[in-house]
């Protein structure tokens, strides 16, 4: 048999912003980095977004290891790893530009690609990655094989835990005992019996033709405890898995706790009434979500400042806050302790580029729209997490904004699929609309 070659993988620039720490993810593969690509890197490096942010950590891992070779035979990444090599193009190669024309980034990536296939050939094989679908079809209709960087995807996102089991034809001694002072019962016989998936901080319905109960197992998995409907700062589950979002979020023990559904299932309007219940436990409430599109080209076309400029991005979390301010009369205290919150900054609303320097202890932090976040970028955010903090995060996984990421690749999906089993992790899938019949009917059909 003849000599087996590594691959040789050629970057795309929206695979470094995706994850700063790629180069390190291919084993014994070889990496090409386009100068292009380092070039258009440039002009990512200013800002205080999450992807400026990425650009910067990767100019200094490359720089760390960088020397002379990095432009001839490539620098070693390490032991049982390939090697990392800029190249350099002169222009785009006849076969890019006789199909194209026109010289942008994307097209020298290609380029590049090319090039280095045509040395490899006969060697290694040669790989365009990107998050650019269209850029991967182009290479492909070029002859050059092109994929989506998929280290940190979800395989089966049909089959993402969901935090929650129906148990039919439940044992009625069992229920009645759930039904009693302690009003828990132990769970060895019981997930013996009836073959569950035990993980901490599950639920469960538990029914047969008379009766049923809600349920969860505790982080130690030894017994099975009732969850009861409770209001939260005026505001009432109103569905079993409603229900359960509330224990997990008013539970002090459960310092990491996500949260998905369709639009109009009570996601963000629950985690905010949560936190305004359990506020003595936290110094601060902070809310935040990421501004889409991460980069700040197109903000730059809205009027005004920057505060005007991220208003319409922060107005659905201030909406949800005047939701729950409207259940009380604003002679209550209940009103009017949130003007004085928000007056005080014990809670404060912000785009969730603000994070950066701030310390997360004892801070129940909420993050919506998680889904519109990179792996990476789920993962920096919970390293945060100090001493005494709450970490909800809260988005569907099949409404992305975002331009490179999808129902496999986000980073809430990701979360939910690693976190499963954690005993510091609880993860509800709100599955009913609560806005309105209208709302729910248009959810489903369009």
């Amino acid at each position: 048999m003849g000599k087996t070659y590594p691959k040789t993988f050629v970057l795309d620039t929206n695979v470094i912003l995706h994850d700063p720490t790629c180069i390190n993810h291919f084993q014994e593969n070889n990496i090409i980095i386009p100068l292009s690509v380092i070039e258009e890197l440039d002009h990512f490096k200013r800002g205080n977004q999450v992807i400026n942010l990425n650009a910067r950590e990767f100019a200094r891992t490359l720089d760390s290891i960088a020397g002379n070779e990095v432009f001839n035979g490539g620098v070693s990444l390490g032991k049982g790893k390939g090697k990392v090599r800029i190249v350099i193009t002169k222009g785009l190669s006849a076969e890019i530009h006789d199909v194209f024309r026109e010289d942008n980034v994307d097209h020298r990536v290609l380029s590049a690609a090319v090039e280095v296939s045509k040395e490899n050939k006969g060697k290694s094989k040669t790989i365009l990655v990107s998050k650019d679908v269209n850029l991967r079809m182009k290479a492909k209709a070029l002859g050059i094989p092109a994929e989506d960087y998929s280290t940190d995807r979800v395989t089966n996102v049909e089959e993402l835990y969901s935090g929650k089991t129906i148990l039919e034809d439940f044992d009625d001694d069992i229920l009645q005992k759930l039904y009693q002072p302690p009003f828990e019962v132990l769970s060895k016989q019981i997930v013996k019996k009836n073959k569950i998936e035990a993980v901490p901080n599950k639920y469960f319905i538990m029914r047969n033709s008379s009766r049923s109960v809600l349920a969860s197992l505790n982080n130690e998995m030894d017994k099975f405890k009732r969850v009861d409907k409770q209001f939260v700062y005026g505001i009432k589950p109103r569905n079993a898995e409603q229900t359960f979002a509330v224990d997990a979020l008013c539970n002090s023990g459960i310092p990491l706790v996500s949260m998905t559904g369709k639009a109009g299932t009570g996601k963000t309007l629950l985690a905010l009434a949560c936190a305004l219940q359990v506020r003595k436990n936290y110094r601060q409430i902070y809310i935040a979500r990421p501004v889409v599109p991460l980069s700040n080209k197109d903000l730059g076309f809205l009027p005004g400042d920057v505060e005007s400029k991220l208003a319409p991005y922060m107005q659905p979390l201030w909406d949800n806050l005047k939701v729950i301010q409207d259940q009380f009369p604003e002679t209550d205290k209940n009103h009017q302790l949130i003007n004085t919150m928000i007056k005080d900054e014990k809670l404060v609303i912000e785009p969730l580029s603000y994070i950066r320097g701030r310390s997360l202890q004892r801070i129940y932090f909420i993050v919506d729209e998680a889904q519109n976040l990179t792996p990476h970028e789920i993962k920096t955010i919970i390293t945060r997490a100090g001493e005494g903090a709450k970490i909800v995060l809260t988005g569907d996984i099949y409404q992305i904004d975002h331009p490179y990421l999808d129902s496999q690749s986000n980073g809430l999906s990701y979360l939910i699929d690693h976190f499963m089993g954690q005993k510091l992790y609880a993860h509800v899938n709100l599955e009913k609309g609560e806005r309105s019949e209208l709302a729910e009917l248009a959810s489903n059909l369009l």
